[in-house]
């Protein structure tokens, strides 16, 4: 059961982004098979398969195209994740699809995008990242960029096209005629919005979310563990500042230097000294005892 209960979606087999919104997609009550290719891989625990059925079918031969697009007649949604060109060169692009089932929904999910210098190149998640900027501000500040797994591109990508797929269904009900979704992602929008006003610095750990403010980082504790801090808007600060015992004129606003000390980034690095020597001096579990209940963040 759920919103999408009705709803069939084709999802091509693939890696990351397209795997992750036939997930969501399934998970809110639609009934998604899955084109899996000949042979089949090899079976593993997948928590991004659950849900769904699955068939095999060789698209590079027309018996399996065949299939595939009667399966299209009587679904609402495929999705891919092929370089661009891909489907269209196989007989299952956009238009043929479409001649079949004008109510179709047709999701593509590509690094690079379907157009430009980069299209037909290969990438992985690091890639597209690194060359969006969300990379550079990711890392200890002096130190290099440091991958922050594959959550940013391919699960975020994956993330925009189910949230597109959806919106194109909402669509379909005034216009009832299907459309194509090619998603790609937009992280970076508020940063760069930052960076216009000369907020934001290109470079690991400089920026207020990326590690720089003594409000908005990790700390190790007595036992080797980590405790994180993101005591962002000034009731959570004050609260964290009460809580730890810290001296109210020293981090509290006005507190350092007559200056806002978590409007002023000259304060972050001296602060953040302090909280690490605190977070120190406690185990994780006697931190997590201390604070989990109390809204500090």
């Amino acid at each position: 059961m759920g919103p999408l209960q009705g709803i069939r979606v084709i999802e091509l087999a693939g890696l990351g982004a397209a795997p992750y919104a036939g997930m969501m997609l399934a998970d809110m009550g639609a009934e998604v098979i899955r084109v899996e290719r000949v042979p089949p891989p090899p079976a593993y625990p997948d928590v991004l398969a659950r849900g769904r059925r699955s068939v095999a079918l060789d698209l590079k031969q027309t018996e399996g195209v065949s299939v595939l697009l009667r399966l299209v007649e009587s679904a609402d949604v495929l999705i891919e994740g092929f370089r661009p060109g891909v489907t269209e060169r196989l007989g299952f692009g956009p238009k043929p699809c479409m001649e079949r089932n004008e109510r179709l929904i047709y999701g593509r999910m590509t690094g690079w995008g379907q157009e430009g210098p980069l299209s037909k190149r290969a990438g992985h998640d690091l890639n597209y990242i690194a060359l969006s900027g969300a990379l550079l501000a990711i890392g200890p500040a002096g130190g290099k960029p440091v991958p922050p797994l594959n959550l940013v591109g391919d699960f975020g990508g994956g993330l925009l096209l189910a949230f597109g797929v959806a919106s194109a269904l909402v669509e379909r009900q005034r216009s009832g005629r299907g459309q194509i979704v090619d998603a790609a992602a937009s992280f970076m929008g508020m940063f760069c919005g930052f960076r216009s006003l000369g907020l934001f610095e290109d470079a690991t750990g400089e920026n207020m979310l990326s590690g720089a403010a003594h409000f908005y980082d990790t700390y190790e504790t007595k036992d080797g563990g980590f405790v994180a801090v993101a005591a962002i808007e000034p009731e959570f600060y004050r609260r964290l500042v009460d809580k730890l015992g810290l001296d109210p004129d020293e981090f509290l606003p006005h507190g350092f230097r007559g200056v806002g000390v978590r409007q002023d980034p000259a304060a972050w690095a001296v602060l953040k000294v302090r909280l690490a020597e605190l977070f120190r001096t406690r185990t994780r579990a006697q931190w997590v005892e201390l604070l989990e209940d109390t809204d500090t963040c």
